[in-house]
């Protein structure tokens, strides 16, 4: 093997894309991080500055990896709960949340705010840099592309 080579592990996710399909496969995530310590996030892969990722698409032929241009995903349903990993995670203030689609779908969900106190307003999180952000709901772990949220507002918790 290659002393070059980077091993990646396969992510199991459901990707919707603007033109309304929903694609199954896995995402491949490094072992370790550039940006923070521990392993890789799908996010991370989401949110790096190339245009295209690699996605293996499972499909009634078999497996297949294609390239997908991240601005053309909405929104990814993750099979693992990997928003635990991030720091913070336990402390930072959660607001019960609301989005409109640009596909006239409505999420609802939680977000985390990771802010210090007092600027932890769903508007400070929405000044945010991350295109892609965590909205925890009780089917699955989303991973929002928030270039396709139209309205986000602060809901009741349910």
């Amino acid at each position: 093997m290659s002393e070059y080579r980077i091993t990646k592990e396969r992510r199991a996710a459901t990707l919707t894309l603007s033109d309304g399909r929903q694609v199954a496969g896995s995402f491949f995530v490094a072992g370790s991080s550039f940006g923070h310590a521990g392993p890789e996030r799908v996010k991370d892969v989401l949110n790096s500055r190339t245009a295209f990722f690699p996605f293996e698409v499972s499909d009634g032929a078999g497996h297949h990896t294609g390239l997908f241009n991240r601005d053309q995903v909405m929104v990814v349903a993750l099979s693992t709960f990997e928003a635990h990993g991030e720091a913070a995670y336990d402390v930072a203030t959660s607001r019960s949340v609301e989005m409109l689609m640009s596909n006239g779908v409505r999420l609802t969900g939680l977000v985390r705010v990771y802010c210090p106190r007092g600027s932890d307003r769903l508007s400070d999180y929405a000044r945010a840099d991350e295109t892609f952000r965590y909205l925890e709901t009780p089917e699955a772990l989303l991973v929002v592309n928030f270039r396709h949220v139209l309205e986000l507002s602060e809901v009741e918790a349910a």
